[in-house]
């Protein structure tokens, strides 16, 4: 069992306290939020989830001295990231920090220096990679031959532009917070790209950005990655939607995958006869449709699953991996 601090208590922690319930290991002991009140309303709002005698805090302080937490989830604003995972690090704390890890390589550095100083286990809470189907694709990419090309589309509606253009700026679009598409929607692109392939060589992009009070921010972007043999292809927006799915294309075949944020079902193609469209059709196989659990359960299993075998890091979303996205997100931005 491991015992749990909420800190943030916005609406991305009612999700992930839907998923993190189903680990049976899972407990949580404790919430901190700005306000007293707002602490313990998200207790009573999440019966399922805390223990009987969940406390609330209104300070990071003290709760960090409360020795009754093994591990702290971060679900607070991006921009408060680098300084509540760092102090929760130190204070002896296991950190499971929501998705993206910081706002700049030098913030990520410091988190990975400060888990590794005091032996506990740092990880993102990247829900892509750690996805079953995810997985399973991953896998069958030894079957697809030389992967050429990689594409990968998140584009999807905020409900909080509408307020944006009339001058009202959420923290998802808030640059002073780290908000902005890249970091809140644009990092399920490039996160699972960094995780099959590696560092890329070279990094284009295009962003579109609006301006804000706090200063411009990015609503809408494209981002291109070389890399030996291959290239990459990203687009994500706050501002439109998009189907298109996220495609691995090998010089065997295709693997296709209905959503890169959260895949629910993959596909294998293989490559058509090179006959102008005129040859026969090729078959598609369903790899994997569907989830057991919901869709951030994974991300617990996985981090809990490290803790409790004494390693300090996770081989999937690796401190590597999230030092090197977060490298590839600053090229992206130097774009705007």
């Amino acid at each position: 069992m491991v015992r749990f601090a909420i800190v943030g208590t916005g609406r991305i922690s009612d999700w992930v306290l839907k998923g993190a319930v189903q680990d049976p290991r899972f407990r949580a002991v404790a919430v901190c939020s700005r306000s007293i009140d707002s602490a313990k309303a998200f207790i009573e709002k999440h019966p399922e989830a805390f223990t009987a005698d969940a406390k609330a805090f209104d300070s990071l302080y003290e709760m960090l001295t409360c020795p009754e937490i093994d591990a702290v989830y971060v679900g607070t604003p991006n921009s408060t990231h680098r300084d509540i995972t760092v102090k929760s690090l130190c204070s002896g704390k296991h950190v499971l920090c929501e998705k993206p890890f910081a706002c700049s390589t030098a913030e990520v550095q410091d988190m990975i220096d400060a888990a590794r100083a005091n032996g506990k286990v740092l990880m993102e809470a990247m829900i892509s990679t750690l996805n079953p189907n995810f997985r399973l694709a991953r896998e069958k990419m030894a079957e697809i031959g030389t992967v050429r090309h990689y594409s990968s589309t998140f584009c999807q509606y905020s409900s909080k532009y509408e307020a944006l253009k009339q001058g009202i700026v959420s923290n998802s679009f808030n640059p002073a917070m780290g908000g902005g598409a890249l970091g809140d929607i644009g990092v399920y692109t490039t996160f699972p790209a960094v995780a099959l392939f590696g560092a890329p060589l070279d990094v284009k992009a295009h962003l579109v950005t609006l301006p804000t009070e706090f200063g411009p921010t990015d609503v809408q972007g494209t981002a291109e990655l070389l890399y030996p043999g291959m290239t990459v292809n990203l687009a994500y927006s706050k501002v439109v939607d998009s189907k298109l799915p996220t495609e691995i294309c090998g010089e065997g075949g295709n693997i296709s995958m209905d959503a890169v944020h959260i895949c629910r079902k993959v596909e294998y193609e293989p490559h058509r006869t090179p006959t102008s469209g005129r040859g026969p059709a090729t078959s598609t196989e369903t790899i994997a449709e569907g989830l057991g659990h919901d869709e951030y359960f994974y991300e617990f299993e996985e981090f809990i699953s490290v803790i409790e075998s004494g390693r300090l890091e996770s081989d999937i979303n690796s401190l590597q991996v999230s030092l090197t996205n977060m490298e590839v997100m600053e090229k992206i931005r130097k774009f705007a």
